[in-house]
């Protein structure tokens, strides 16, 4: 499935809204339901860095307390050279969530890569291929 221009840009602008005043990294994720729908999310830093939460988990967590439990594409934007990969605990919450579902990475000045999310975590722990739906 190709990535919609929509979705890229609504990880873009949730990344305006990220609260990083430790590490002034700001990141932007939206991710599409199979029915269309679009929740975003932004990173939110915490003083006690372990209580910071990832704009990916914060955009599943969003649509899962919405009632979305089907997931066709996720993007994540920020600002850097090359496009930014998810941390560990967001491929396994993808992995687990969504399964194998194309995770798009984008830049601010438009460079994107595709991944799978079984590519981006290849030995997942746990359900396999996102049975938590």
């Amino acid at each position: 499935m190709s990535v919609s221009e929509r979705l890229i840009a609504a990880a873009v602008e949730a990344r305006t809204r990220a609260v990083a005043p430790y590490s002034s990294f700001a990141v932007g994720a939206a991710v599409e339901s199979v029915d269309g729908a679009i929740v975003t999310g932004c990173n939110i830093e915490n003083a006690s860095y372990g209580l910071t939460i990832c704009a990916e988990r914060v955009a599943l967590f969003k649509a899962v307390s919405e009632g979305i439990r089907r997931f066709a594409h996720l993007a994540v934007a920020a600002d850097t050279a090359e496009p930014t990969p998810p941390c560990g605990a967001c491929r396994q919450v993808i992995w687990e969530l969504c399964g194998d579902i194309p995770v798009t990475l984008v830049t601010l000045d438009g460079r994107r890569t595709t991944h799978t999310a079984g590519s981006l975590l290849p030995h997942p722990f746990g359900l396999r291929g996102g049975t938590a739906r």
